[in-house]
């Protein structure tokens, strides 16, 4: 069985379950009303209007009752009705009502009954109750939510809950979430000192000094490796006229997602995209094609008006930085454009500890609604198929996916616990540059103006929603390169103190982030802490190291301790970090 027939074989599981329970919520609690039940990735949820709120402690009883119905080996039965038959059945349901009224007067409208449980659905189920193992899914959370995601409509309870074919693929998934809840950027950002969110400032990020100092790496690796590869750096203006938004298009199709403000009687809008202020410094003067292709790179500050329910930690907010970019060139330099920029990503991916084997790409193209051309459509797909041949990428195809304005790939990484976060991207827009929208323009050989082609590209994407991805792979324990301090020196006692500090600083002038422990605390407590603090390496140094001029090192990841001059575990370190590797 292939993986597209898995997932689909999965998602029916899945959605049947949902019927059932259904089936059990309505026992338990008669005169309740259902809404929608669909599969989802992990499992299903199903939105109900019950007679009484609910919570944790309820589940169990549901599952029970599940499970007595999963007991009696019952048929799902697919009927088709006329829409008469679907009103007067579902009469009593308005929920289901307002999606019957909804449906094209042409459609097909059918139903599925198990165990006397009608529900109205297009399927597909499994064919008996007993193809859902009842020992393989597991009711998880209760959540409120709005019927048809609509603040102005009722406030609905939705179970969510998993399920799987087999017992031991839901103990795998009961143990990810136990070790993704250990590894969980927020409890890890609190213990490691890295940064706290405000209540009252939702989405908005305070960094620590710990924090910020993997901030700062990470940014001068970004800014060094970009460099080398040809971009120049800018800033763009942080807030930006409506009028620019209204010709980028930005105002018409993603205001509602933009903070706006007012002054003199202008309205402006805080940036939540870089590309038209780039726009803006290549329209600035005249460019001539030999000054193509022009690579220009911003840690841009972008704000989002993202709703408070969707924030989570650092990985969704509405104030990040990217590490974006935009590649202005010809038509024909599309192809080694991306093959470079897809070069660039894979070297800062496995830097990071993302070789190949955890990266995925998607290859999104052309979708029902966008502008410009046919023509322009199959140049555009077919410079980006053949820069991933040339850069060895191998990608999934996503039909219709793509942006209004061009096809895309889509860079998605794979961490320790086999989750995907979708980071690197790059778009090709013949459109924002074009002169019905920002007009830039080029003299080409033929001393004509044209406009160039814009590469919209980014790797890391938000740095903050990529640190917070970061921690998570890692435990908490990044590598050595990464780390907010890469050593501690430890006294056996305090008569070492002196060499403690000397140590400390013949490593502070190597550019190694140390600190020199010389609290009031034993040794043994002092480790601990270091441990807890997932301090790549502790340095005790006691008499035999004063007078031999060494440390005693113990590695973070318990391998036996060495014993090292102090130069030598300078270039130890040194070696970790130019090489970028992923572990001590």
């Amino acid at each position: 069985m292939s993986s597209t027939e898995q997932n689909e074989k999965l998602a029916t599981i899945r959605h049947s379950t949902s019927h059932v329970m259904a089936e059990a919520v309505l026992k338990l609690f008669p005169g309740s009303k259902v809404a929608i039940g669909p599969a989802i990735d992990t499992g299903f949820y199903y939105d109900f209007e019950l007679t009484r709120p609910i919570t944790q402690e309820d589940l169990p009883a549901i599952e029970k009752e599940m499970r007595k119905i999963l007991s009696g080996n019952h048929d799902f039965v697919r009927k088709e009705i006329s829409r008469e038959e679907a009103l007067k059945m579902f009469a009593d349901q308005p929920y289901k009502v307002e999606l019957i009224n909804e449906l094209p007067e042409n459609e097909t409208i059918s139903i599925y009954t198990q165990n006397g449980f009608t529900d109205l659905c297009r399927g597909p189920h499994v064919a008996n109750t007993k193809e859902i193992n009842a020992q393989a899914f597991k009711l998880m959370k209760t959540a409120g939510a709005y019927w048809r995601g609509d603040e102005k409509r009722p406030m609905l309870t939705r179970i969510y809950a998993t399920a799987w074919e087999k017992p031991n693929d839901l103990k795998a998934y009961l143990e990810m979430l136990a070790e993704a809840e250990r590894r969980d950027h927020r409890k890890l950002g609190k213990e490691l000192d890295l940064f706290h969110i405000d209540e009252d400032n939702p989405g908005e990020i305070f960094w620590h000094p710990n924090g910020w100092m993997i901030y700062s790496i990470i940014k001068d690796y970004v800014r060094g490796k970009i460099r080398k590869d040809g971009y120049v750096e800018v800033n763009t203006p942080f807030v930006m006229p409506r009028s620019l938004w209204e010709r980028s298009g930005h105002w018409a199709k993603y205001k509602e997602n933009m903070f706006i403000t007012e002054s003199e009687k202008r309205l402006f809008a805080l940036k939540p995209m870089n590309c038209p202020g780039h726009v803006e410094i290549f329209r600035n003067k005249l460019r001539s094609y030999k000054d193509l292709p022009l690579r220009m790179a911003e840690f841009g500050s972008c704000t989002r008006n993202e709703a408070s329910g969707a924030l989570h930690g650092i990985m969704r907010v509405r104030g990040f930085v990217q590490d974006d970019g935009h590649i202005f060139c010809t038509e024909e330099q599309i192809p080694s454009e991306v093959e470079k920029f897809c070069n660039l990503l894979k070297e800062m991916y496995k830097d990071f500890g993302f070789g190949e084997d955890r990266i995925t790409v998607k290859f999104s193209t052309r979708p029902e609604l966008r502008v410009g051309d046919d023509a322009t459509w199959d140049r555009a797909e077919a410079a980006l198929d053949e820069a991933c041949k040339k850069a060895g990428i191998q990608y999934e195809l996503q039909p219709g996916e793509g942006a209004f304005y061009g096809p895309k790939l889509e860079f998605t990484l794979v961490d320790a616990l086999g989750r995907g976060w979708q980071c690197g991207t790059i778009q090709v827009d013949f459109q924002l540059p074009s002169a019905e929208r920002l007009n830039a323009e080029y003299v080409g050989d033929d001393n004509a103006k044209h406009h160039p082609v814009m590469l919209h590209r980014a790797v890391l994407g938000s740095l903050e929603r990529f640190i917070g991805i970061l921690i998570e792979n890692y435990a908490g324990a990044l590598p050595a390169w990464l780390h907010y301090q890469q050593a501690v020196v430890i006294p056996v006692a305090p008569t070492f103190n002196e060499y403690a500090e000397k140590v400390n600083a013949a490593l502070e002038a190597m550019d190694i982030r140390a600190v020199a422990d010389l609290g009031n605390d034993r040794m043994n407590a002092k480790i601990r802490l270091a441990q807890t603090q997932k301090i790549p390496y502790m340095l005790v140094v006691g008499e035999k190291e004063a007078a031999e001029g060494t440390v005693a090192v113990r590695f973070r990841d318990g391998r036996p301790q060495q014993v090292m001059k102090i130069d030598d575990f300078v270039a130890y370190v040194q070696k970790m970090v130019t090489e970028h590797v992923a572990g001590i």
